[in-house]
């Protein structure tokens, strides 16, 4: 009887030890989240509210305008300020950098296209949204 109380008795620390150590692992990676998280929102980012509706707003020629290259670029630039922030917390995170990809060109496109259309509403674009170009 002593015996297989001491198997117990083993098993039963091995389990907690078990335990322990992966919410001590646990622990250890939600502290190196929160860091990371914090150097994310540190950065600057471009100088773009988070809402969809007074982006529309303040780029739209009229109101409720989301057609024009102004706003498609500006909601654009606000997808890809997310997606780099993604991006820098999940690393490894390849489908989601090719998406980013993706947009980049889309904005891009949408860029030259005004760029030809109109040289003073691309530059005033540029210089509103906080873009190098």
């Amino acid at each position: 009887m002593a015996k297989v109380d001491k198997e117990k008795k083993v098993k039963k620390v091995a389990k907690t030890a078990s335990v322990k150590t992966s919410a001590v692992k646990a622990v250890k990676q939600a502290k190196e989240i929160k860091v990371k998280v914090e150097k994310v929102q540190k950065t600057p980012k471009v100088v773009l509210e988070y809402d969809k509706q007074k982006i529309i707003d303040k780029f739209g020629q009229k109101k409720g305008d989301t057609g024009s290259p102004e706003v498609q670029v500006a909601l654009l630039s606000l997808k890809i300020d997310k997606l780099a922030e993604h991006l820098e917390i999940n690393k490894k995170d390849n489908h989601s950098r090719r998406g980013l990809l993706k947009v980049i060109a889309k904005r891009r496109r949408i860029l030259n296209y005004l760029e030809k259309l109109d040289e003073k509403r691309y530059k005033k674009l540029i210089k509103e949204i906080g873009l190098k170009k």
